[in-house]
């Protein structure tokens, strides 16, 4: 549920307390390696039978629901081997050695409470980090000092200051580095950015981009007994986030919403993936939009080329899209528009065309791979780590659209237009949005 100006004052007043000031960079972003069109940013899918020897080792940070899917399609490849798994919750990471020797048919993966000691293992070459928000980008950049590749969830840093050092520390350790945006390896998304790259609606002006209501909310759940430290390490559960007293329902997934946890007034949740796609489309992703409007229902943003990209608020995200989108199309869906035509599409896998006549054969529904798989993405990031390429969610292009997610974000809290510098990645003239760029961290650490 959106909250009033009332509450997003109440709210600012009391984060303003504890907030510092932001550092900003704004290095030069390079482009991705033999990967700059749509049709180019498929992996490598083919795979050779591969020797003990040749396999590439992984170990799992954060082992909830999302990340089981992530990993059941990460053990599917032959020159891949999961050999432990790290999580604070016994009973997660019990069911994660489940999913595991059980591919296998042994009892070998091992289990770690602190996932300090997993990545002190020198025969782990990548991780798979799916820990909550507040955990993502403060483990992915332990993990490239460490020596280890990173495929991370998204969203892969929970403020604006936190996406631009973990993409510096990627590029200063040479690691290569995966964000979970896997709707970047799938066919009716290239597919449609390929349309547009290819001039098939004419200059795209404006592109739509799908996202939950945004809401604010930092309400503390009743306090409960906190169970013995092999059970829930609650002090590792909460990591860098400001500490609360324990309570089930936020080990269990209900800390999803609350800002201490949670990324950008949950913005990001589809806009890590629905804004990513139109960064991509309006070829941006060494730049971000300069101006963040918010309103009731949206957020209007325009890039310094004209091309306007609107973030629609969708009061059911997972039920009738209408009339900002087509609901068949299913949920994350983009829209972009040019001066001959659009294109819509979703995680059903179609493509709309309107007129229809602006291709001669429409692309066919991609009934394989919905919004959600991430084979093609994974194997991408496996086969960057074989080669030392790019992958194509690489740290760069998650550093552009997630802050412009934020950036949207910051503009809907605040209740006013903002303007920022691309280059510094700072907000021109307004000290207040600038504090909301980062977070004071907890020190956790023990």
């Amino acid at each position: 549920m959106k909250k009033t100006s009332s509450n997003r004052r109440e709210f600012l007043s009391t984060t303003a307390k504890v907030a510092g000031a932001i550092t900003a960079t704004g290095s030069a972003l390079n482009t991705c390696d033999k990967q700059t069109s749509a049709q180019d940013q498929t992996g490598t899918l083919s795979q050779q039978r591969v020797g003990p020897n040749d396999q590439l080792t992984l170990g799992v940070i954060g082992i909830g629901p999302r990340c089981r899917y992530d990993l059941a399609a990460m053990l599917k490849f032959d020159d891949i081997r999961c050999i432990a798994i790290a999580d604070v919750q016994a009973s997660r990471r019990d069911t994660g050695k489940k999913l595991v020797d059980s591919h296998y048919g042994n009892s070998n993966c091992d289990l770690h409470n602190d996932f300090r000691e997993l990545l002190d293992r020198k025969e782990i070459d990548a991780v798979l980090i799916a820990t909550g928000d507040r955990w993502h980008g403060l483990a992915s950049m332990m993990a490239a000092e460490a020596g280890k590749d990173i495929y991370s969830e998204k969203p892969c840093g929970i403020t604006i200051e936190t996406c631009q050092k973990l993409d510096e520390t990627i590029r200063r350790t040479g690691r290569v580095f995966q964000a979970g945006t896997q709707r970047r390896s799938v066919r009716n998304f290239r597919q449609a950015v390929e349309l547009v790259h290819t001039g098939k609606i004419g200059k795209m002006h404006t592109m739509h981009a799908s996202v939950y209501m945004p809401e604010l909310d930092n309400t503390w759940l009743p306090a409960e007994p906190l169970p013995p430290r092999d059970v829930v390490d609650w002090n590792l559960w909460l990591g860098p986030a400001p500490w609360r007293p324990f309570n089930q329902k936020y080990v269990a997934g209900r800390w999803r919403g609350q800002w201490d946890f949670d990324s950008g007034a949950r913005l990001l949740d589809w806009g890590a993936h629905t804004v990513d796609i139109c960064q991509w489309a309006n070829q941006a992703d060494d730049t971000l939009p300069i101006t963040y409007e918010p309103m009731a229902d949206k957020i209007v943003c325009k890039y310094a080329n004209g091309v306007k990209l609107v973030i629609d608020f969708l009061p059911e995200p997972f039920g009738d899209r209408s009339p900002q989108y087509i609901t068949r199309l299913g949920t994350c869906p983009v829209r972009l528009i040019g001066d001959q035509g659009w294109i819509e599409t979703g995680d059903s896998g179609e493509v709309v065309i309107q007129p229809t006549d602006l291709v001669e054969q429409p692309p066919t529904p991609n009934k394989r791979a919905p919004g959600l798989e991430v084979s093609a993405h994974s194997r991408n990031f496996f086969d960057c780590v074989r080669s030392r390429g790019k992958p194509v969610a690489n740290s760069q292009v998650m550093r552009r659209s997630h802050i412009a997610c934020h950036a949207a974000a910051i503009a809907w809290i605040l209740n006013r237009k903002l303007e920022i510098d691309p280059a510094t990645e700072t907000f021109i003239n307004d000290p207040e949005a600038n504090l909301l760029a980062t977070r004071p961290d907890r020190q956790w650490a023990t």
